[in-house]
């Protein structure tokens, strides 16, 4: 990923972290997720390993539906997605391959201060017909 794109996706979880409250400080009881951390968690395999879990729904094909689905990963401190919440979605069933793939996926975990930490982050995933 280049490092535009990555900055990208740090602002844009800014912008949604500040201005939304149902994704506050926390997704179930008791349990935070840092909006940063020193060292964000990253996908085991880089983000192809995620395209590579994603099949294009054939409604989505059909109709020739093309576009990007942003998502919000809550990532436990030992990499695994505990949850995936879709912001913005494209639909076609894009927004549901998106989900299965992303909860497929394990991840480094995100760590603070040299403990692993509990941390929620924006993903965006292309759909492109080739």
């Amino acid at each position: 990923m280049s490092y535009a794109k990555q900055i990208f996706l740090v602002v844009f979880f800014v912008l949604l972290a500040t201005s939304s409250s149902s994704y506050g400080k926390h997704l179930y009881e008791g349990e935070e997720y840092l909006a940063f951390a020193e060292e964000m968690p990253q996908p085991i395999g880089g983000l192809q390993a995620i395209y590579k879990l994603i099949e294009y729904p054939e409604l989505a094909k059909n109709a020739g539906l093309q576009g990007k689905v942003y998502v919000l990963a809550f990532i436990d401190a030992s990499g695994n997605v505990e949850d995936v919440k879709v912001i913005k979605g494209i639909g076609g069933g894009c927004d549901e391959a998106t989900v299965k793939a992303v909860k497929q996926c394990k991840f480094t975990p995100g760590k603070s201060k040299g403990n692993n930490v509990k941390v929620k982050m924006s993903l965006q995933i292309q759909f492109k017909l080739k």
